[in-house]
């Protein structure tokens, strides 16, 4: 098992993995190829991939905005789940944001995903209470709308 920064190389790797994960179809980032790489032009240093025998098995798309870091499409393939990758990952990430001196960090799980919160809450991350989460899309319609 390697563990290693994200570049847009793995995109591809990356992408059929999203794609086997239930509930991809949430869209917190622009997940496409443009996207990503944009994402990680800002961000080249945290964001992990979990690679064996050369395929991608879990990945994490991480970036900060210099003060607070949030980690994305947290994620690894279900035959390779309970052997200790996500957990390696995070850290990998923890490790990345703290060397750039970003302390908080946040993260959008499904509530529907018992095996994710449960690992969230093992590992000592904190359930917000005070929080609910928004989603607004952009688009020349509604920024009229907004507007007026």
């Amino acid at each position: 098992m390697t563990i290693r920064t994200m570049t847009i190389e793995d995109y591809d790797g990356v992408y059929e993995l999203w794609m086997t994960i239930k509930g991809f179809a949430i869209r917190s980032i622009d997940d496409s190829r443009v996207g990503v790489e944009r994402f990680l032009r800002r961000n080249p240093d945290t964001s992990v991939v979990a690679l064996e025998d050369g395929k991608v098995v879990g990945s994490i798309l991480c970036g900060h905005d210099g003060r607070r870091g949030c980690l994305y499409h947290v994620c690894v393939h279900g035959d390779y789940r309970m052997r200790g990758i996500g957990k390696a990952m995070v850290v990998y990430a923890m490790n990345a944001l703290r060397k750039e001196q970003i302390s908080k960090v946040s993260l959008i799980a499904f509530t529907q995903n018992d095996i994710g919160n449960a690992f969230w809450n093992r590992i000592g991350w904190t359930k917000r209470q005070d929080l609910n989460y928004y989603d607004f899309v952009l688009n020349e319609k509604n920024i009229e709308e907004f507007n007026k």
